[in-house]
């Protein structure tokens, strides 16, 4: 318990230091990419797994429950958001260092690709594109890394703790570029059928250094006026963006869940809850600037081989759409050492009619030896 204060101090200490950064800009979706979620048993249920987590993909969703591994495990999950406009992967890896410790590694990447590059195919003289200009179109790809370096260690028989170290890389083409580095720790405490678990994401929160490169903007023209290429300004009549600094604010995410055992099977439930400090107030229930995201799911486990999973992934409300709830269903299957899971979501609401489906596919793989 006083590790547990001394950390609540920390997120403290954290958010106070926050108000001497004037300088920089908040950023309110600046880590967004990752808020999405992984593995497929955890979005069956909804997302509400920061209390279940105890495999590979504790790593993102609570690194104290890596400690909870008893053999190596590797996991992989591809998904199409936004009917296919986003592709979205993740893989990780993670191992017991000794019967009280573990160590992960995670690697994210959201990308949009094939996005149109015109800058050429304009021709600024003659104001309309020019004769050829299907040859001058070029493509370019926007996409989002991060890289989660974990460990978790188990204090005793109820709590355990874990922290995640974790960089990011965003690109825009050639035009663009920012790195971010932060932490995240986490807290489980787990009885016979009980659970509660506490991440904060971003504790130190993150500072995103946003650098233009300006010669990726350059027109292959010259303007007959001046002699000199055309500028973008002339052009297009706008400026140059201009980098930056921006700051992402940590987030505290709360969950809870049980397990009750039914002969040979088992259910699961679990509530979490996000509350974020950044003041997103778009569809969000929110007092000022902090708002709340709950999340809701439960899993029913047959002999521990099939699983069927159902859960409450967003809960939206405001003036232009009413109560938007988003729901979420899944199914698994694990054989000796390798599960396949499913879900499904996205499917009712603002939006399925906006932004189509998510289907969600990931496999994990427990290195046991066979007995």
């Amino acid at each position: 318990m006083k590790r547990f204060l001394a950390l609540l101090c920390c997120v403290c200490l954290s958010w106070g230091s926050v108000g001497t950064a004037d300088a920089q800009r908040i950023a309110k979706y600046g880590a967004d990419f990752l808020a999405g979620g992984v593995d497929a048993r955890a979005l069956g249920m909804g997302g509400a797994y920061v209390a279940h987590a105890d495999e590979v993909s504790a790593g993102y969703w609570n690194p104290a429950g890596l400690s909870h591994l008893t053999h190596p495990e590797l996991s992989y999950m591809h998904v199409e958001r936004f009917a296919g406009a986003v592709s979205f992967d993740y893989a990780a890896g993670a191992l017991p260092i000794s019967d009280r410790s573990a160590l992960g590694v995670s690697v994210f990447r959201s990308g949009v690709n094939d996005i149109v590059n015109t800058l050429n195919a304009w021709d600024p003289v003659r104001n309309q594109p020019r004769p050829n200009y299907e040859s001058l179109i070029t493509t370019f790809s926007a996409a989002d890394w991060a890289l989660f370096v974990s460990y978790s260690r188990t204090l005793n028989s109820d709590w355990s703790v874990g922290i995640n170290f974790k960089g990011i890389r965003r690109t825009i083409g050639d035009f663009a570029d920012a790195w971010g580095y932060s932490m995240d720790v986490g807290a489980q405490w787990r009885s016979e059928r009980y659970r509660l678990g506490v991440t904060v994401q971003d504790l130190s929160t993150m500072l995103q250094s946003w650098s233009i490169n300006e010669s990726a903007f350059s027109i292959d023209d010259t303007n007959p006026a001046t002699g000199d290429p055309f500028t973008f300004g002339e052009v297009f009549g706008q400026d140059l963006p201009t980098g930056g600094t921006a700051l992402v604010l940590p987030v505290v995410r709360l969950g809870s869940g049980a397990v009750w055992p039914v002969g040979r099977h088992a259910v699961t439930l679990g509530v979490d809850t996000d509350i974020a400090f950044d003041g997103q107030q778009a569809f969000a229930p929110n007092v000022g600037d902090v708002s709340f995201h709950p999340r809701v799911g439960g899993a029913f486990s047959y002999a521990g081989v099939a699983e069927l999973r159902a859960g409450i992934s967003r809960i939206q409300t405001g003036d232009s759409i009413g109560l938007d709830i988003t729901p979420s269903i899944g199914a698994g299957l694990t054989l000796n050492q390798v599960a396949i899971d499913v879900s499904f979501g996205d499917f009712a609401g603002l939006t399925a009619q906006d932004l189509g489906y998510s289907y969600r596919i990931s496999a994990r793989v427990r290195f046991e030896p066979p007995e």
